[in-house]
This record gives C-alpha cells, sequence and structure tokens, in this order.
C-alpha cells in the first residue's frame, strides 16, 4: 500500500509538470495518464473512501419529486448562512430546532453539517494541484461531529422502531453518511464501508415508502459514482464485506436530479459533483458548468470560490483564477481558522500562476 501511494505521488508529480504550459483541459496523453495514475493509485484508496460517505448519505432516482419534507424556517435559514460561508450564524438556528424537537435527527443533522463545512475548510490542502481535504486538520478535531452525528443516528433508528417513515428512513440514512464521511477523513476504511452500507439500506427503505423524496438522490448519487470507481483496497473490502455495486453515470444522473430537486441536499450535490469530475474524471469544463451558479448564489464562500479558481487554473485560465482567488482570500466569512486557511491556500495558487508566468 505505501508502495501504491509513493507511485501514485511519482505519477502526479510527472504529470504536473507535463501539464505546464498546456492550454486547454485536453492537454498531451502524457499528462492526463498521469493524472489517471494518480486517481487510481495511492491516494484514491483513500479519497474514494473518505468521500464513499456521501455515497451513503441520501438516495436515488432521476425523475422529478416533490418534497415531503416540511423543513422548518430554521431550517431553510440556517442552510443559506451555511452556504453563504457563514457556519458560525448558522449554529444557533439549528440548535433551536434541537431545543424545540428534542426527539427529531433534524436539527442534530444539520449542527453536524455545519461543523463538518467548518472541519472541511481547515482540513483542506493543495495535493497534486488540487485543493480538497485530505485528512482530518488534528487529532479528535471531528469528535464532536461525530457525537452529532452518531445522536442523530440513534434518533432516527429509534423513532423508526415505533413507526417507520420515510422522512425518518432518510434521516437515519443521512446520519450513517456523516459518520462515514467523518470515518473516511481518518483513514478508517472498514469503520467507512460499514457506515455507508448501513446508510445505503436505509436510504432505500426510505424510497420504498416515498419514491417522491427527491433528496434521496444526492446520497445514492455519490454511493453509485464511488462504488465505480473503487480503489484497489476498496475492492478488497467490497470483497471481505460485501459492499453493493454501483454505476457512476447513473450515480451523475441522480446527482444532477438532487441538484435540482433537493431541499436539504441540492447544494452538497452541485459541489460534490463538480468536485469529483475535477478529481476523478478530469473534466474541468463540466465541472465549471455544475458550479459555477453556486459561485453566483454564494460569492462569500470561501471554499466554493478556492474550488472556482482551481477549476479555472487547470483550464489554463489564470487571469480568471486569480480572481477567484483574490476573492477568497479577502473574504471575511466563516470561522477565523477557515479565514486563515483559506488566505493560506490562495497565497499559494496565486504564487502558482506566477510562477507559470500569469497574472
Amino acid at each position: 500500500m505505501l508502495l501504491q501511494r509513493k507511485t501514485g505521488i511519482a505519477r502526479a508529480r510527472e504529470g504536473r509538470t507535463a501539464k505546464s504550459g498546456c492550454a486547454t483541459p485536453t492537454c498531451s496523453e502524457s499528462t492526463f495518464s498521469a493524472r489517471r495514475g494518480t486517481a487510481s493509485g495511492g491516494w484514491r484508496g483513500g479519497r474514494v473512501f473518505g468521500l464513499f460517505v456521501f455515497g451513503a448519505m441520501l438516495a436515488c432516482a432521476p425523475e422529478a419529486r416533490a418534497s415531503h419534507l416540511n423543513l422548518p424556517a430554521e431550517a431553510t435559514e440556517g442552510l443559506h448562512l451555511l452556504y453563504s460561508g457563514q457556519p458560525d450564524r448558522a449554529l444557533p438556528l439549528f440548535q433551536k430546532i434541537e431545543e424545540e424537537q428534542p426527539d427529531s435527527p433534524l436539527g442534530y443533522l444539520l449542527e453536524a453539517e455545519a461543523q463538518w463545512w467548518s472541519l472541511y475548510c481547515e482540513a483542506c490542502e493543495i495535493r497534486w494541484g488540487f485543493v480538497d481535504a485530505w485528512k482530518e486538520p488534528k487529532a479528535a478535531a471531528g469528535d464532536a461531529y461525530l457525537a452529532l452525528a452518531v445522536k442523530a443516528t440513534q434518533l432516527a433508528e429509534s423513532a423508526i422502531a415505533k413507526n417507520d417513515t420515510a422522512e425518518m428512513e432518510l434521516y437515519a440514512g443521512m446520519g450513517y453518511g456523516l459518520q462515514a464521511r467523518l470515518f473516511g477523513l481518518r483513514q478508517q476504511h472498514r469503520a467507512t464501508a460499514r457506515a455507508a452500507v448501513a446508510g445505503r439500506e436505509h436510504l432505500l427503505r426510505c424510497l420504498q415508502l416515498d419514491p417522491q423524496m427527491a433528496d434521496a438522490d444526492a446520497g445514492l448519487g455519490l454511493y453509485n459514482y464511488y462504488v465505480d470507481t473503487l480503489s484497489a483496497i476498496a475492492r478488497v473490502l467490497r470483497f471481505f464485506m460485501g459492499i453493493p455495486g454501483g454505476d457512476k453515470h447513473v450515480g451523475i444522473q441522480q446527482l444532477r436530479t438532487a441538484m435540482a430537486q433537493g431541499e436539504l441536499t441540492s447544494e452538497e450535490a452541485r459541489f460534490y459533483l463538480a468536485k469529483n469530475l475535477r478529481t476523478y474524471d478530469l473534466q474541468y469544463s463540466q465541472a465549471l458548468e455544475a458550479l459555477e451558479p453556486l459561485v453566483r448564489e454564494y460569492p462569500q464562500n470561501p471554499v466554493f470560490l478556492l474550488l472556482m479558481g482551481n477549476l479555472d487554473l487547470e483550464l489554463s485560465r489564470n487571469g480568471a483564477a486569480a480572481t477567484y482567488f483574490h476573492m477568497a482570500e479577502q473574504t471575511t466569512s466563516g470561522s477565523g481558522a477557515c479565514a486563515k486557511r483559506t488566505s493560506k491556500l490562495a497565497e499559494e495558487f496565486l504564487g502558482t500562476i506566477a510562477a507559470r508566468g500569469g497574472h
């Protein structure tokens, strides 16, 4: 495994060297092969299962659907603040839901989601030219987040035992997905797989009870996508643990459905589709097309701005990339740790542009 990881890094470095001077996303064959080698090499073993998490998060089907969630106003307002890059302002609204509905998983799921975006921002690094969260920023940093995810899951499963509903099945699936997401950052592959599979079972049951639950598409869409791009270590786990298969193309369509129809998952489905098209398919133009509406609606979100600049940089649009990196550098949204991390990453990217002779 260590040799595989080192080989992947070496190929990535070769790819970055070959790519300098490329004017389009369809650079030389050697560049494409180098990036592909990285995606199927060492780092993808951790990344697929780190992201496999979101694959367990919600559920399935491309046809149009109506909402059956009836979210409280605090949830809608809080999600808008969260995706505007202000998790600290969203938290009190989510905690109000917990106070008013202590037996409902929803408030705890949303509070965990707010903690996740802060954790994600602080964990972001640039590796092989891609900005992403590759590992937990420090030991035990996600413990409070994990406790919320576990509590939400337990509340949902307790409610299901009394009265099985599509909403509670959805929340149970989301809870397991939130757990898997952190296990992925911690490189705990078996724990990630167990949580992902448990979440998937709840989500499939959700759709049996209510095929119109549009938010379900985000989770099974990601599940289908990641399982169809399994690394070597993931294939081993799939063999020994009986992980169900998936179809990447179906997964992409499901993500697009969640983008259009989801109440809880629309923004996340769009973000992760864009990021995955970049990381695993090297489809930078398609990724940019998916991400642009998110940046227009939430121009103060530093994570979205960094990814947008990253995509422009991969397309050799140095001027546009620099604009987004400067915007990310100057944003005051989010926690102090996130702002500090954002500024550092933006400076690194701007240094790359300067080294290429860009502006």
